[in-house]
């Protein structure tokens, strides 16, 4: 068989059901040959982020796969690969190279030595007999250890060679690798000694699908459970010992209790210092798991190391636990805590969450919007900037997997992808991206994608016609240069690309309008929602407590 078509067939057996790409890359064409849907995408970033979420949202492990072209193609997607890699997301880079014998000549891109640093693995196509041992070595990295893109060129003088038959390529096994049981052992002896333990829970517990034993050893213990950006949804917001999310904004649950934590067991996450994830105080005792040993002691010290499966790791605790005859704690009181922290926090913004202005506050379409939805069947992300800080801190996730959280990059026009890969990897769900009117700026064509591939998502814009995080930096070049003032009608934007827009301006229309949207995705029809709202900063540059290197909003 030829090339391309060895390539999709090894695809098809990994559970492959859709490549997004933009041409030309021949392998979209075997692509649907083979009854593979290939999805088409503006540009290159948008596609990649599309495929970012099919990864982490799909069930049975399914990987997403995005096919660009050589040289301007592969260029314009490094960006959306260093998203994925900071983000820890295991996707199927598959770029069309120069011909080989051009392949390092300068100045033709060579993404196998560009992208590198973005990867997991980087790895040409050169003899074509190969193709199994180098696809079986791909998906062995994107299922197996750390999460990351893995990249595999296709150089574009190979397409009409042969590859041996029978194909001989069966699916990679999935390993889990568990924690040192002595380790294991000092963490459930400081668990079950420590007076003021929180949780700590990152991305790894999705990955994991760790949800059943996080909750279980919270509720073991009483212990106060709060999540990174990434890793949001993994404990149930409702529950009495959940104290929220953080990211740059957080509540003032997550920083109280944090702040006056004896013990942190940070699980799933990678503790990494980032000016947009939660900063953790100084001089607190700290078990970490996590499946990479590369993060241990990488910026915060460890008194335990726990390295492994997040559901192994947990495992292993709550067995320790019974071996010991530690028994369950009544959570009553830390309970009370926590919600009378909540309730003067909320208590402080609600004027803002429930304003009557107009211009309306973003917080106001945030507050509504999550009030008219049904949250339990909605899966929402945010975009970079003010979108992230303004909805991460409020909304209340009761299901796993129903918030794609993001911000190591932070790179503009992310979220949108992110919405259109998830409803294809849960098309039961409304699916939703809150971005602004800069963010638009670099992925807004995209919306056409979304019209043109049938992915009906919902896009809720906030315009407030400026970059508004910039102001108080840029006062002088706002003043004399209008630098920071941006414009457009996105409405009239996304009816002119087929959907359904629509202007909002007071606050008594924001949920009609919601309705409205969504009646449009029910219908099929891509939705976008523009808010007027005011030039208000994202909550994170309110430090109304700021404390030991964070600000709670």
């Amino acid at each position: 068989m030829k090339v391309g078509e060895a390539i999709v067939e090894i695809l098809k057996r990994e559970g492959v059901e859709m490549i997004i790409g933009y041409p030309v890359n021949h392998i979209l064409e075997y692509a649907a040959m083979a009854d593979v849907r290939p999805i088409i995408v503006r540009q290159e970033r948008t596609g990649i982020h599309m495929a970012d979420a099919i990864s982490r949202l799909s069930s049975g492990g399914k990987i997403g796969v995005f096919a660009m072209q050589l040289g301007p193609g592969t260029e314009n997607s490094y960006g959306a690969i260093a998203q994925a890699y900071s983000e820890s997301v295991p996707i199927l880079v598959l770029p069309g190279g120069y011909p080989r014998r051009l392949a390092h000549v300068e100045p033709n891109y060579n993404a196998v030595i560009s992208m590198r640093d973005i990867t997991k693995s980087a790895e040409p196509i050169n003899v074509p007999a190969d193709i199994p041992n180098i696809f079986r070595r791909a998906f062995s990295r994107l299922r197996n250890g750390t999460k990351a893109p893995v990249l595999v060129e296709i150089p574009n003088d190979i397409w009409n060679e042969e590859v041996p038959e029978p194909l001989s390529y069966r699916p990679v096994v999935s390993t889990r690798s568990g924690p040192d049981p002595q380790a294991v052992a000092e963490a459930a002896e400081l668990l079950a000694r420590a007076k003021r333990p929180v949780i700590y829970a990152g991305q790894g517990v999705h990955y994991a699908r760790a949800w059943p034993q996080l909750r279980a050893l919270a509720e073991r213990l009483a212990i106060p459970v709060c999540t990174s950006l990434e890793g949001k949804s993994a404990f149930p917001e409702n529950h009495p010992l959940a104290l929220g999310s953080g990211g740059a904004a957080i509540p003032k649950t997550v920083r109280h209790f944090l702040d006056e934590a004896d013990l942190i067991f940070g699980i799933g996450c990678s503790f990494t210092e980032t000016s947009f994830g939660v900063q953790m105080p100084r001089g607190k005792t700290v078990i970490h798991g996590t499946l990479s040993a590369d993060h241990i002691n990488k910026d915060y010290e460890a008194a335990v190391a726990l390295v492994g499966d997040a559901g192994l790791i947990l495992d292993g605790v709550l067995a320790e636990l019974d071996r010991r005859g530690v028994s369950a704690r009544p959570h009553e009181e830390i309970a009370k805590e926590i919600a009378k922290v909540r309730e003067s926090w909320l208590a402080e913004w609600m004027p803002r969450l429930t304003s009557d202005e107009a211009p309306m506050t973003p917080y106001r379409v945030l507050w509504d919007l999550q009030k008219t939805v049904d949250v339990a069947n909605t899966i929402i992300t945010h975009d970079a900037g003010s979108p992230r800080d303004q909805l991460s801190p409020f909304w209340v996730t009761t299901e796993p997997l129903t918030y794609i959280g993001w911000g190591k990059s932070t790179q503009l026009g992310y979220g949108l992808g992110l919405a259109m890969g998830a409803k294809l990897a849960c098309p039961d769900k409304l699916c939703i991206n809150v971005w602004g009117d800069a963010a638009i700026g670099f992925t807004g064509m995209d919306f056409e994608t979304a019209v043109r591939e049938r992915i009906p998502i919902l896009s809720i814009l906030l315009n407030n016609f400026s970059m508004a995080m910039e102001l108080p930096i840029m006062g002088v070049s706002t003043e004399k240069y209008r630098a920071t003032d941006i414009s457009g009608n996105y409405a009239e934007f996304a009816k002119a690309l087929g959907g359904y827009g629509e202007r909002i301006t007071e606050p008594s229309e924001i949920i009609p309008a919601i309705r409205r949207g969504i009646e449009q995705t029910q219908k099929g029809v891509p939705a976008l929602l523009e808010f007027i709202t005011s030039k208000e900063l994202a909550a994170s540059k309110y430090p109304a407590g700021a404390a030991r290197g964070g600000h709670y909003v």
